[in-house]
C-alpha cells in the first residue's frame, strides 16, 4: 500500500508538471541606454527579469508543448524617455521564430517594431497579467503587462495558424479582449482605432475581420504548404509559396493599405528571394512583378537578385 502511494505521489507530481509545461521560449530583453545616468540602471535588469518570468511561467494556451514545440521568441523593449516620474516611453521589438520541417532553418513568423509603449514602474513593483482584470488600479501600471500578454496571445494565434488553417482565431479572440478592455490614461497609445493606422488595433482588427479571411490562408499556405515541403519537393513547394503570395496581392487589391499586408511582409525578403533563385525565369519573373506592389521599400531588391 505504502509503495502504492508513492508511486502514485510520483506519478501525480509528473502529470502537474507535463499540464502545466509553458509554451513559449521568450527572451525579453530592456535597453535603457537612452535613459539619463542618474538613474540606477538596477532597475530595469529588475524589470527584464521580471518580464521574462510573465512571459515564461504564464500558460498562453491551453495545450502542452514538449520543450522542442516552444514558441521561439524575443521582445526589445528599448526605453527611449522618462515622460514622468517613474513613467517610461519605450518602442517593442518583437520577434518570432518558426521551425521548418525537416531542416535547422528558423523561418521568421513576426518582425514587428511597437513605437508606442507608454508605462508605470518601480522597482519590484509585480508585473502580472490577469485577463479578468486588465485595466488594474493604474494605467501605466497595467498597460506594460497588457501590451506583453497582447503580443504573446497574437504571436500564439499566428504560430497556430501557420500549422493548421484558421486555428489561431480563439487567441486573436483573447487579444481582442485586451485590446477592448485596455487601459486608458496620459500617453497611453497604441490600443484605439483613432490611435493611427499602424497599431495594436489594427493588428488584431485586420486577424479577427472575417472580410479578410483569404490572409490566414495565406499565412498556413506559405508556411505549411511551403516552406515545410522546400525539402521534400522542391519545385512544389516554390509554386505553392508563389501561390500564396498571389492570393496576397489578389487581397491587396481588394483591401488596400491594410496593417496585416505589411505586418505579413516585414523582413521576409531575403527569404523570398532565396527561394525564387532557384526558380523558373517565368516565377522570378512574377515574384518580381507582384513584390514591386507588395513589398516596394525591397523592390529594388528583388529586381537586382531575380532578373
Amino acid at each position: 500500500m505504502y509503495k502504492r502511494s508513492v508511486i502514485c505521489v510520483v506519478v501525480t507530481l509528473l502529470m502537474i508538471n507535463i499540464i502545466s509545461a509553458q509554451d513559449l521560449r521568450a527572451k525579453v530583453t530592456v535597453l535603457s541606454g537612452r535613459i539619463n545616468s542618474t538613474i540606477d540602471k538596477k532597475i530595469f535588469t529588475t524589470l527584464q527579469s521580471q518580464l521574462n518570468t510573465l512571459m515564461n511561467n504564464r500558460k498562453w494556451t491551453n495545450d502542452v508543448f514538449k520543450e522542442n514545440e516552444k514558441i521561439e521568441c524575443s521582445f526589445i523593449l528599448n526605453l527611449e524617455s522618462i515622460v514622468d516620474p517613474n513613467v517610461y516611453k519605450a518602442s517593442l521589438t518583437v520577434q518570432v521564430a518558426r521551425p521548418i520541417y525537416n531542416t535547422s532553418y528558423q523561418a521568421a513568423l513576426v518582425n514587428f517594431i511597437d513605437p508606442e509603449v507608454t508605462f508605470k514602474y518601480i522597482e519590484f513593483q509585480p508585473v502580472e497579467f490577469n485577463e479578468n482584470r486588465i485595466q488594474g488600479t493604474d494605467a501605466g501600471v497595467a498597460n506594460l503587462s497588457a501590451v506583453f500578454a497582447f503580443y504573446a496571445y497574437m504571436l500564439v494565434g499566428l504560430d497556430y495558424d501557420s500549422f493548421s488553417p484558421k486555428t489561431g482565431d480563439a487567441y486573436f479572440r483573447k487579444a481582442q479582449n485586451i485590446v477592448n478592455n485596455a487601459p486608458e490614461g496620459k500617453g497611453i497609445s497604441g490600443w484605439r482605432v483613432f490611435d493611427g493606422l499602424r497599431n495594436r488595433y489594427w493588428l488584431n482588427e485586420n486577424l479577427i475581420n472575417t472580410k479578410y479571411n483569404i490572409v490566414h490562408d495565406v499565412i498556413y499556405s506559405y508556411y505549411r504548404s511551403g516552406l515545410d515541403k522546400m525539402v521534400e519537393n522542391e519545385n512544389e513547394a516554390r509554386a505553392n509559396i508563389l501561390q500564396s503570395i498571389q492570393q496576397l496581392h489578389a487581397f491587396n487589391k481588394e483591401n488596400p493599405n491594410t496593417m496585416i499586408l505589411q505586418f505579413f511582409m516585414q523582413g521576409k525578403s531575403a527569404e523570398i528571394i532565396g527561394i525564387f533563385k532557384k526558380g523558373t525565369s517565368e516565377e522570378k519573373a512574377k515574384i518580381v512583378e507582384l513584390m514591386n506592389t507588395l513589398d516596394v521599400v525591397n523592390s529594388s531588391k528583388y529586381k537586382q537578385d531575380l532578373q
